[in-house]
């Protein structure tokens, strides 16, 4: 019996030593209340308190605890007695609460198993850092995934940031811990003090923290739960009902922390942000802006797309209440909102995802898939349940809680392939020995099925550079379910025909037309994106050749053939002032363009071609059919001439598109119409209110009996030199 007895004492005394060490995994075996026959014990791990006494609810003291070592305390009560603490700290200063550890702190059995399957579409609002009332006391529950750690502890201000004093309790199905901090308050910081697997002290950021801190990147801040007032009710109600695929389109992409400072060359925040750029964006005709990652990230020159909190607004601009007012304020001018949003990676920041409880948790282990080596970022493991449904929880957040209109999913197609960026022996085959990442298709899929069935009119929109089939497809036929993809082959093409002089472009014709062989196949985004002006590349004005007046013609007729081709458009800030200058994240654009008549020129083009582009259904309700277009003219190449026909429904007026891509007048050019009528030139690039040389046809032209191109009667055009005009039919037969 003695030996019994002497066991179980060295067993309580390794067990306290441990904690009061800082490395126990389950505190809550020890301290806190504990029911010793008619009696409770209660054991505090308090370093650096003076006096612990246990109070009562008028503050009576029902016991003082007695000071063990390494900051032990430990009182008897009555059986059922409710307690309160009362502790002294140093300089006399007393603080009233409650022990921590008397709180069951675990989120439900049916969280925990739906956040194991990773189906919890609910995470951040249930696990992380949440605002609660447990047994009536209000606090702040935390919680974190780390199944390998050997010891969790929230820190914070609250605690002196001192892992000994809230060590966490393990569960052990799911691998969360879990404490509730009474009486915390949203605004606190906090970050998460581990012992990994390998006895190694680590301090993470809470990867689902929706709050952070500018001034401080490796702490998290709880973020309060009081519902936002939202007013953009009839603006839900319309995209919901709506379908983006037959609506106009135009996003006006942009980088929130350059687009413009303040007098005194600072970041605006949201609240300033959206009282200039809402306006602009309104007055320019777009309906969609775009903004460029703005998840909390700890790299400026990543522009956002090293991103650690996949939860949080980044903490540069406000905070996510600022954020959601800016979202509100968009939808109020009829603007909605895409955010650019980055499943495919991580940058390796110790306080982030990397080796989180000192294992590959959120990455692959093996760095022949877990390491990007194009961006010495990290990879996802989309195969493992737990981290699936923190991305796809992290979708939902932006788009169920800022109501944010679209995700555009970055870097798509360094996710699809196992062999992207890879030498031959760098990468692993899937099961099948391919080189498909079958996990990441299962993935995308149910992502986009899940934001399908939760927000329907929200749009999810594809980064994919590749001839992967059925980007577009529904997931039901095997497709991946995204709603648009990116046309970065069009871009491409073009980009390097307007690029060539004039006088060789007759050689690379193909380059101008080859996109409508597939403009098709998928639904598409016409992308003249930040991608196409860093990097040594230029802006879009300086890839136009020719002296200043050449390069903003040729940039005007570029920009009135792109809102005329099939597909949605997509420009990136600063294209529409003709910077010289290609773009840089620390400076902001170069708004004095304005001063000068040819760059206005250029933005007021911009704002007559979305406005027509919103206008005329020729221009967007087809952009997925083929029957939406026709050719005019496609093969005359020697002139660098193209003219083709955008068609609404059958029986409405078609839109004639005709471009000159050489600075020579091209007089009396015939062009095919389908039938005899007035026809009216209601966009001509070189107009003189686009700063242009005025060149043109005039209001009315008459159709002549005569055939061409198909088509039973002609009209004679003047085509401006480096143009694009469109032409409307004025009585279109009913």
């Amino acid at each position: 019996m003695a030996t019994v007895f002497s066991s179980a004492c060295q067993s309580e005394r390794d067990a306290l030593s441990r904690l009061v060490q800082a490395q126990h995994d389950a505190p809550f075996h020890w301290l806190g209340p504990h029911e010793q026959g008619d009696q409770t014990l209660v054991r505090l791990l308090l370093p650096g308190a003076e006096a612990v006494e246990l109070i009562d609810a008028a503050h009576q003291v029902l016991a003082v605890a007695e000071p063990r070592e390494g900051g032990l305390y430990q009182a008897c009560l009555p059986k059922g007695t409710r307690y309160r603490l009362r502790i002294t700290w140093p300089e006399g200063i007393v603080q009233i609460t409650e022990d921590p550890y008397r709180f069951s702190p675990m989120p439900g059995e049916l969280d925990l198993h739906l956040f194991s399957e990773g189906r919890h579409r609910e995470l951040a609002r249930v696990f992380g850092a949440c605002p609660t009332a447990i047994d009536g006391v209000d606090g702040v529950r935390f919680t974190l995934w780390a199944p390998n750690a050997r010891r969790v502890s929230v820190v914070g201000d609250f605690n002196v940031w001192d892992g000994r004093r809230h060590a966490m309790q393990r569960h052990e199905g799911s691998g969360i811990w879990a404490i509730f901090v009474p009486h915390l308050k949203a605004g606190e910081r906090y970050r998460f003090e581990l012992i990994d697997r390998d006895g190694q002290v680590r301090h993470k950021v809470d990867p689902l923290a929706r709050r952070t801190e500018a001034t401080t990147p490796d702490v998290s801040v709880v973020a309060g739960n009081r519902p936002f007032s939202w007013h953009d009710h009839a603006w839900l109600r319309r995209r919901d009902a709506s379908n983006m695929r037959t609506a106009p389109l135009s996003i006006y992409e942009l980088h929130v922390l350059s687009w413009q400072h303040d007098q005194n060359g600072n970041t605006l925040e949201w609240d300033a942000l959206a009282s200039r750029l809402i306006p602009w964006v309104a007055d320019m005709g777009f309906t969609h802006i775009e903004l460029m990652p703005i998840n909390e990230h700890p790299f400026v020159g990543s522009w956002g797309y090293q991103p650690i909190g996949m939860f949080a607004p980044t903490s540069r601009m406000g905070t996510p209440e600022a954020f959601a007012r800016f979202i509100n304020a968009c939808h109020g001018a009829g603007i909605g909102v895409i955010l650019d949003w980055v499943p495919a990676h991580f940058p390796s920041d110790e306080h982030g995802l990397v080796r989180f409880d000192g294992t590959a948790l959120y990455e692959h282990h093996d760095p022949r898939e877990g390491f990007h080596p194009e961006w010495n970022t990290l990879i996802y493991n989309v195969g493992r349940n737990e981290v699936r449904g923190f991305l796809i929880a992290s979708a939902l957040e932006w788009l169920e809680h800022f109501h944010i209109d679209g995700l555009r999913v970055d870097a798509v197609a360094s996710m699809l392939y196992r062999d992207y960026s890879r030498t031959d022996d760098d990468w692993l085959p899937n099961i099948h020995g391919g080189r498909e990442n079958l996990e990441v298709v299962d993935f995308l899929r149910e992502l986009n099925a899940t934001v399908a069935e939760r927000c329907p009119g929200v749009m999810m929109i594809a980064e994919e550079s590749t001839a992967w089939p059925g980007v577009t497809a529904p997931v039901a036929t095997g497709g991946l379910g995204f709603t648009f993809k990116w046309n970065m082959g069009w871009m491409h093409d073009t980009l390097s025909y307007m690029s060539r002089d004039p006088l060789y472009r007759a050689w690379h014709h193909g380059d101008l037309t080859f996109g409508l062989q597939y403009a098709f196949s998928e639904n598409y985004v016409l992308p003249l994106s930040h991608d196409e002006v860093v990097h040594g590349k230029g802006s879009m004005l300086s890839k136009m050749p020719g002296d200043e007046a050449q390069k903003l013609a040729g940039l005007r007729a570029y920009l009135a053939f792109m809102w005329a081709h099939p597909g949605k458009k997509l420009l990136f800030m600063g294209s529409e002032l003709g910077q010289w200058r290609e773009w840089h994240h620390d400076r902001e654009l170069d708004w004095e363009r304005l001063d000068e008549a040819g760059p206005r020129g250029l933005a007021r083009a911009i704002a007559d071609l979305n406005r027509i582009y919103v206008e005329d259904p020729a221009m967007h309700v087809r952009d997925g059919e083929s029957a939406g277009f026709s050719w005019v003219v496609g093969d005359d190449s020697a002139n660098s001439v193209i003219a083709f026909m955008r068609h609404a429904e059958p029986g409405k007026a078609p839109l004639l598109v005709v471009c000159n891509l050489t600075p020579v007048t091209r007089h009396h050019y015939r062009i095919g119409v389908p039938v005899m009528s007035v026809w009216r030139e209601i966009f001509n690039s070189d107009s003189v209110f686009y700063a242009g040389s005025n060149q043109g046809n005039g209001s009315a032209l008459h159709a002549h009996p005569e055939p061409s191109h198909g088509h039973p009667a002609s009209l004679l055009l003047t085509l401006p030199p480096l143009s694009t005009l469109y032409l409307r039919q004025g009585d279109w037969p009913t």
